[in-house]
């Protein structure tokens, strides 16, 4: 078929190699596939009113896919049929059939019977429908022939319809072979409306204009919606490289050379294909003739901006800059403020890197809504949310703004937007320390159904937000000890975000942290310690932190602390709040097993007060508890109990299992050393509470399999039954903590010395 479409259009125009589509200003051409459509047309109209409504129906559904899609091989276009209607496959096959053995006037008379379908007072098939356009445009494209052209194409035909009788034969042997169960796991429908293969495509033949647009439009809305369901970047690239070989002035395939290549992060290729892009748009004069004389400009300032998005998105804020300043230069010269407006939120996104102000992104978003860009005002009241977030603002007013950016989103139906909004709320409340609000906010995304009208039957729930939301909810399941439904969604995360897709690095990085916890929690640190340099290689200062808390667990203190203060003075630097703290509680821990308890209050007296300035409630807690901690083991029991009570409540309400479980530990703990000045009957009933919260510790506990503090918990628990006499549960401990002992033994730090 390629040698026929080159004969026929391409080949008399070829100069130096190059060859140069739609010489002749024909969109269109006749190719065996189409002529099979024509056939199928042809035998609908005859079948008339013998055809139920039902078949009719389906097949005026598979007729649309059919005209748009790339041309197919005959038999897959028999099967589609054949599920709508087997009669009036049967006829197309016997009428094709008459056509390729005959002679070449059976096919000239078929060509003028077409005509027909336009004539009388009530015609078959409109002049101005889909099916009378094509139709139309077939009879003009094959009238249009040379005599020696005809013959190429019926010869095309004939091959067609061999190479399909030649497959039908292979597969009546086939199931010769076969029962009738399996012949009917072959015979499944197969969904025209979903992308090709890659085997199916290569062997169509070149594409004619309206099915490249259809196809590039196509694959463009997969990879913004569902990325699983577009071509893999091999595909998907050599088939861009064959339409270019005989259009390399179609502006289109190079831009969407250019969104693949981004998804396999190729700096190269990408900048490449966007600057090829914009070349062909200038060339082709396409964005002259709809823009006056301003379109040469247009392209231009539109190419800088776009190849400054390109260099943020790969971090070469320096290369941004310069070409931000020369989309600036232009559009002001054109007095371009839409372009002014995207170049100034592009602007902000490479200066935040170098200083934290949000002048420029407020006067962004000004000049957006003056402008009518809700899009852009959006997007900038988002990142405007995000900021202040990290700098500490009250939860209450970043809500505010984020319900007046909603309003933005459902008065124009920015659907995408919306899901963004509702993703940025999920990760706003675990920051600030609110599972319950974030799992709120994630089943929200997730039974919400998208706004936005997506062709090829592609629902819009493959996009980043639902990726991020999805993440959070097996993390909080995680927290939870629900590692099964965890695991679950994590499955889920991995078949709709592949490994070679553009946010399968979201749900790697929470999958390894998910496991590094519970490694640690079952105090295999060497694989934990395995699992630190793929955390690493997805985020370098989670790797450090992780690599810190290895080092502590093995009792290496001299390395781990060095590692800690490297990436306090790190996170410091670039503002890393959440990450200080933790650092913070971590060095502590190490002054505990030191026996520095005095030094380790400073440090914790810092964190209480980073968290508290940044309002990130549930690091606050943690922080106090471990103050309690600490002042329990400078002898001051009575105090911790005043403080535990006012500290307790939001780790119990929010935070994670085994939060939860150390939280209970440390109030028993606190309960029997506050008992030294109390009366015999006094003691044993505090003696009697300490019991029982050892016991809802212990639950906790057991959700994550935390045997080490597990272990603890139970040798505290046995001391407490054999103070108060109680020898049957006393050597049921016993027998429990040596078990845990044998199998997780002590790495020379005495046992309960530390808050986690």
């Amino acid at each position: 078929m390629a040698s026929v479409h080159e004969s026929l259009y391409f080949n008399p125009m070829m100069t130096n190699g190059v060859v140069h589509a739609n010489v002749f200003g024909i969109k269109d051409w006749v190719t065996p596939y189409k002529m099979a459509l024509l056939v199928l047309l042809s035998e609908l109209g005859r079948a008339g009113s013998q055809l139920d409504q039902l078949e009719r129906r389906r097949l005026n559904r598979l007729l649309l896919p059919l005209l748009q899609g790339p041309d197919m091989p005959l038999s897959r276009l028999r099967k589609a049929i054949e599920e709508c209607c087997p009669n009036l496959a049967g006829s197309v096959h016997i009428r094709l059939k008459l056509i390729a053995e005959g002679e070449l006037k059976d096919m000239e008379q078929f060509f003028d019977d077409l005509s027909d379908s336009f004539s009388g007072t009530e015609p078959e098939v409109h002049k101005t429908s889909v099916i009378g356009l094509f139709l139309r445009h077939m009879i003009l494209a094959y009238n249009k022939l040379s005599f020696s052209q005809v013959y190429k194409l019926y010869t095309a035909l004939q091959q067609y319809f061999l190479n399909d009788e030649k497959k039908c034969g292979i597969d009546e042997n086939d199931m010769e072979l076969t029962n009738t169960e399996e012949l009917d796991g072959k015979m499944e429908k197969e969904e025209l409306d979903v992308p090709l293969r890659e085997e199916e495509i290569s062997c169509s033949g070149p594409l004619s204009q309206k099915q490249a647009e259809y196809f590039l439009s196509q694959q463009a809305s997969l990879l913004k919606n569902d990325e699983t369901k577009a071509l893999t970047p091999g595909s998907l690239q050599k088939e861009l490289n064959n339409l270019l070989k005989f259009n390399p002035d179609f502006a289109e395939a190079h831009y969407l050379s250019y969104l693949n290549s981004l998804r396999v992060h190729d700096v190269f290729s990408s900048t490449h294909s966007l600057l090829h892009y914009f070349d062909r748009l200038i060339l082709t004069g396409a964005e002259s003739k709809s823009n006056g004389d301003e379109g040469y400009g247009r392209s231009l300032r539109y190419a800088a901006l776009n190849l400054a998005a390109l260099h943020c998105r790969f971090g070469h804020y320096q290369q941004a800059e310069l070409a931000l300043q020369e989309a600036i230069r232009i559009a002001q010269e054109s007095n371009d403020h839409v372009c002014l407006q995207h170049c100034l939120s592009w602007l902000h996104i490479s200066e935040q890197k170098i200083f934290d102000s949000c002048v420029l992104l407020e006067h962004s978003v000004n000049k957006s809504l003056h402008f009518g860009l809700p899009y852009l005002a959006s997007l900038g009241i988002q990142s405007l949310v995000q900021q202040r977030a990290f700098a500490g603002k009250a939860a209450n007013k970043l809500m505010d703004a984020l319900k007046d950016s909603d309003l933005l989103h459902w008065k124009h139906s920015l659907s995408e937007l919306i899901d963004i909004s509702i993703a940025q709320k999920t990760a706003i409340w675990r920051l600030y320390g609110r599972s319950t609000m974030a799992l709120q906010q994630a089943q929200t995304l997730l039974s919400m159904n998208s706004l936005e009208a997506v062709n090829v039957g592609v629902q819009q729930n493959n996009t980043e937000a639902f990726a991020v939301v999805l993440c959070h909810l097996a993390e909080l399941h995680a927290e939870q000890g629900y590692f099964a439904a965890a695991s679950e969604i994590l499955k889920h995360l991995k078949e709709r975000f592949p490994p070679n897709s553009q946010h399968a690095q979201l749900w790697m990085l929470f999958d390894q942290k998910i496991q590094f916890e519970r490694a640690m929690n079952d105090g295999r640190y060497h694989i934990a310690d395995s699992l630190v340099a793929g955390i690493t290689a997805l985020n370098s200062i989670e790797g450090m932190y992780r690599k810190a808390i290895v080092l502590k667990a093995q009792n290496q203190m001299l390395e781990a602390h060095k590692l800690l203060q490297k990436l306090l003075i790190h996170c410091q630097e670039i503002k890393n709040t959440e990450i200080v703290i933790s650092v913070l509680l971590s060095v502590a821990e190490l002054y505990w097993r030191s026996s520095c308890h005095t030094i380790a209050l400073p440090v914790l007296l810092q964190a209480l007060a980073f968290s508290r300035e940044h309002s990130l409630q549930y690091l606050a807690s943690e922080t106090v508890l471990n103050l309690a901690f600490s002042q329990l083991i400078l002898g001051v029991p009575e105090q911790v109990l005043n403080i535990l009570h006012l500290a307790i409540e939001p780790g119990l309400a929010h935070g994670a299992v085994l939060d939860k479980g150390c939280a209970m530990f440390l109030v028993a703990k606190c309960q029997v050393a506050s008992t030294a000045s109390y009366t015999q009957q006094k003691k044993a009933e505090a003696l009697e509470s300490a019991i029982l919260n050892l016991n809802e510790a212990k639950t906790y506990l057991a959700k994550v399999d935390c045997k080490e503090q597990l272990r603890d918990v139970l040798y505290f628990q046995a001391r407490l039954f054999h103070t108060l006499g109680k020898t049957q549960e006393r050597n049921k401990c016993a027998m429990l903590f040596r078990q845990l002992h044998q199998e997780l033994p002590a790495h020379g730090v005495p046992l309960i010395n530390a808050f986690k």
